[in-house]
């Protein structure tokens, strides 16, 4: 299964995919499937341009739907006139969008079924820019770019790297899972907008030598999850992340740690100002007291090796200590009696959310996409949600936490 977050808030929604003619069009047809993928509704519009890359057949299949690309076809017209396109679309999303494109857009120009279907749009705009680099740095582009910016469409990318002429910097187009993230983002309630949230996720690897470690089966989905889910609502939103192979969400500040002490120092440095934090990694209890400098061999260590731990500071803990601090959300992962358990934890560690889940079912948890969570309150209430996917839960996850900060 892809280790992907999709957004949830997608699902339903009308999204209006047009795809103008440049390389990155291979890429328009990935991010087409992810869309679908999250149970959006996709309508795709093509540049006379972009079907010299890519064939219109490729994204009727994907989509499940006619492509629309000739404005003076009576039969396409018939079919999904070009303003019955932007009345039904709650979401306008431009991948690639050419230097080209992005000069009509800019100026009015409607002189295709895109750029026509862009003037009789009213709703949110989402630009992924792909061109050369020479193109995306000339004022040209971006005046145009600065001047749509103004009117409140949304830019993701470009990225910087190799781009398909040879030359290196900024024009790639950014991915499609960053780009399904940020029409997510479009279309999420911008109710954390003005506040800052510190999340933590993953694992923690203790050393015991330079190849062994401590540490636990947490992907990081969870925290990662909820990352996404802040950023998406406006949050200015930092994520300090244990080993994990998961990609950066869109629109979040990333910091890599292995240690719990690593940790625990970047949470220090990332609370203040913070007005939510969110402690979702798997931090370890405990690290080997004297990590080896060198690789221990088996031979010396004999049939009962013994290894010495000393406890790591609990980040949780100290945070709930503070004064003033801001509004803390505990997890807490158990094997079993979780509702006996789970209370004195929320307790003890002084923070007002805690989120409890059963990492021994082998649907919810550690390293699967779903999770199953009791949500305590410091006020004494007490949620359980059903089985369902991280992103969702991170959603609701939130959505209790900002109505204790409204409070």
């Amino acid at each position: 299964m892809e280790s992907i977050l999709l957004p949830d808030n997608l699902k339903d929604r009308q999204i209006l995919l047009a795809v103008s003619g440049g390389i990155a069009a291979y890429k328009a047809a990935e991010l087409c499937r992810l869309l679908v993928r999250a149970q959006a509704r996709v309508n795709v519009m093509m540049t006379a341009a972009a079907r010299r890359f890519v064939g219109q057949v490729t994204f009727a299949a994907l989509s499940g739907r006619p492509v629309a690309f000739d404005l003076f076809d009576p039969q396409q017209e018939a079919q999904v006139g070009h303003i019955q396109l932007a009345d039904e679309a709650d979401l306008l999303v431009v991948a690639p969008a050419t230097a080209n494109l992005l000069a009509k857009l800019c100026h009015g120009i409607a002189d295709e079924l895109v750029s026509t279907v862009y003037l009789a749009y009213t709703g949110p705009v989402l630009l992924a820019p792909a061109m050369n680099v020479k193109m995306w740095e000339h004022p040209a582009t971006q005046v145009n770019v600065g001047v749509l910016r103004e009117r409140g469409h949304q830019l993701v990318g470009p990225a910087s790297g190799e781009l398909a002429c040879g030359h290196v910097g900024a024009g790639r187009m950014a991915e499609p899972e960053e780009i399904l993230q940020a029409a997510g983002a479009c279309l999420a309630p911008q109710d954390l907008a003005g506040r800052t949230v510190l999340v933590t996720a993953g694992p923690t690897h203790e050393p015991v030598d330079p190849v062994r470690f401590i540490g636990n089966r947490s992907s990081g989905r969870m925290g990662f999850a909820l990352a996404a889910e802040a950023a998406s609502r406006g949050a200015r939103t930092r994520l300090v992340a244990g080993p994990t192979s998961l990609s950066t969400p869109y629109g979040v500040e990333r910091v890599d740690v292995v240690t719990a002490a690593q940790m625990a120092l970047a949470v220090r440095e990332g609370v203040a100002g913070a007005d939510l934090v969110l402690m979702a990694a798997a931090v370890a209890d405990y690290r080997p007291s004297t990590p080896s400098g060198t690789k221990l061999k088996k031979e010396s260590l004999g049939q009962q090796a013994q290894l010495s731990l000393s406890r790591n500071d609990d980040i949780l803990a100290g945070l709930g200590r503070l004064s003033p601090r801001p509004l803390l959300v505990g997890f807490a992962a158990e094997t079993g009696e979780l509702e006996r358990v789970a209370p004195a934890k929320l307790a003890a560690k002084g923070c007002e959310l805690l989120v409890a889940n059963d990492v021994s079912a082998t649907d919810a948890g550690f390293e699967v996409e779903s999770n199953r969570v009791t949500i305590l309150d410091s006020e004494g209430g007490i949620e359980r949600l059903p089985l369902l996917g991280k992103r969702e839960v991170a959603r609701l996850i939130l959505d209790r936490a900002i109505q204790r900060l409204r409070r």
